[in-house]
């Protein structure tokens, strides 16, 4: 069995990796004891903890740690009429987060996500890879077959493009999951005993044109290249559809990414994934989206962005665009979301003035 790493006498790094360059965004509804287990990597740097649900719950964070909180209360009175974009009772709420952030990077983690093992028995610093992810070039235009060509000990395979070798400006880096995996509702149910306890030592860049299901739980990204784009919709309360916030973000800035000539990686690091949510409360929330999907896919693999769309703002919207135009005939739901789309935008550029379009 798979089990969390103990960080017991890991002492804090003394010159943290981009320790005035990075957030950490944190969505949660509950004390954040979680911190203690990542105390050694994660208290030099700065936190903005985003509490979902009832905003006179008091949260409890660990002694220590330099952060921010905002509640629905703050939601509100920062975005006025513009709050409604930020999805209530969702982990979606954490890109309030990315929006007031002022800094180059983000790393986001839910707060059932501990520090794994990697096979030698070492606790893994998922901050530090990620870091490393996003400062190394990406390959989404030639794919290597030793996967990252960057990396101590690997190169460009024979074959591969000079031309291509300089790589490619790294936007996301997608991390994965020790002991519970990342699996929808009717494979929960299905396999309600799997675990997760294969350590793949590999990261890669996800090719140009290829689409994949983004998990929110370990995540980082390069918000100056990518922020205003990594929006994860209106979900939760009051909508039709959940648990697809950290997808649609995912498919949205895949392709903008790809028009913009931007990297995406997945692999390395790793965290260890503590509880499985429940599989029927899941499949209430997913059941539209796992038919919706079958046509929202074909959509995004069909996107053209025009040449005239050379921010992630205009791509943004123009995406907005062609939600309300192909999709709504799905269901009303996505002329609702087209909408927040905008408005999600509209929000970001209030805040951010340096990034408009």
């Amino acid at each position: 069995m798979v089990e969390p790493a103990s960080t017991v006498g890991i002492p804090v790094n003394a010159t943290p990796l981009l320790k005035d360059e990075l957030d950490i965004v944190i969505p949660t509804i509950r004390n954040l004891d979680f911190l203690e287990m990542w105390r050694p990597f994660l208290q030099p740097y700065h936190l903005i903890i985003v509490q979902d649900g009832d905003p006179s719950k008091k949260i409890d964070v660990p002694e220590g740690f330099d952060y921010e909180l905002y509640n629905r209360n703050d939601i509100n009175r920062i975005l006025g009429p513009k709050a409604s974009c930020i999805s209530f009772k969702d982990s979606a709420c954490r890109c309030f987060g990315y929006m007031v952030s002022k800094k180059k990077y983000i790393f986001t983690i839910d707060d059932d996500c501990f520090v794994a093992k990697d096979p030698s028995g070492k606790a893994v610093n998922a901050l530090e890879q990620h870091i490393k992810n996003l400062l190394c070039p990406s390959t989404p235009f030639f794919f290597n077959t030793l996967y990252d060509p960057y990396r101590e000990g690997a190169d460009f395979v024979r074959g591969y493009p000079f031309s291509l070798r300089e790589g490619a400006s790294t936007a996301v880096s997608h991390g994965l999951w020790l002991n519970i995996p990342d699996y929808d509702a009717p494979t929960q149910l299905v396999k309600p005993k799997e675990r997760n306890t294969r350590y793949v030592d590999a990261v890669m860049t996800i090719p140009k044109g290829t689409l994949f299901p983004m998990c929110g739980m370990n995540l980082a990204f390069d918000r100056e290249l990518i922020g205003p784009a990594m929006y994860f919709g209106l979900m939760g309360d009051g909508q039709p559809i959940g648990r697809y916030d950290d997808m649609w973000a995912g498919w949205c800035i895949k392709v903008i990414c790809d028009h913009l000539g931007l990297g995406v990686k997945t692999g390395l690091p790793y965290i260890y994934h503590s509880k499985a949510s429940n599989p029927f409360v899941n499949l209430k929330k997913e059941y539209k989206g796992i038919f919706w999907q079958e046509d929202i896919i074909p959509f995004f693999q069909n996107v053209k962005l025009s040449k005239e769309a050379v921010t992630v703002q205009q791509c943004y919207i123009e995406l907005s665009k062609m939600v309300k135009e192909k999709l709504s005939a799905i269901d009303p739901y996505f002329d609702k979301l087209a909408d927040a789309m905008v408005t999600w935008i509209e929000a970001w550029d209030e805040l951010n003035p340096s990034t408009k379009a």
